[in-house]
C-alpha cells in the first residue's frame, strides 16, 4: 500500500525533500514507517529527537496502524520565539 509522507524543518533538510510517496506493507505502524525511512534516507538515521506524528492531520502515537493513502507527517520539536 502507498502512503504520503511529509517532512518538516530539519527532517526536510536531511531527507532532501518535503514530501514523498512510500510503499509499505499493509498493517505497518508509524514507527515501522519511520524505521523504513531511516533506511531509505541515511541522514535521518541519526535523528534521536522526540518526534510528533500526525496522520491525516490528527496527532497519533507511534503504534498507529496506517491505511492506504494516509498522509503521514513527521514533526520535529520546534524552538524559537522571543
Amino acid at each position: 500500500m502507498k502512503v504520503k509522507v511529509k517532512f518538516f524543518a530539519i527532517l526536510r533538510e536531511r531527507a532532501g525533500t518535503g514530501e514523498i510517496t512510500k510503499e509499505i506493507r499493509e498493517g505497518s505502524t508509524v514507527a515501522e514507517l519511520w524505521e523504513a525511512l531511516q533506511r531509505d534516507y541515511s541522514k535521518l538515521a541519526p535523528v534521536d529527537m522526540r518526534l510528533l506524528y500526525a496522520v491525516n492531520q490528527a496527532y497519533v502515537k507511534a503504534d498507529y496502524v496506517l491505511k492506504e493513502r494516509d498522509e503521514v507527517v513527521f514533526v520535529p520539536p520546534v524552538s524559537g520565539g522571543s
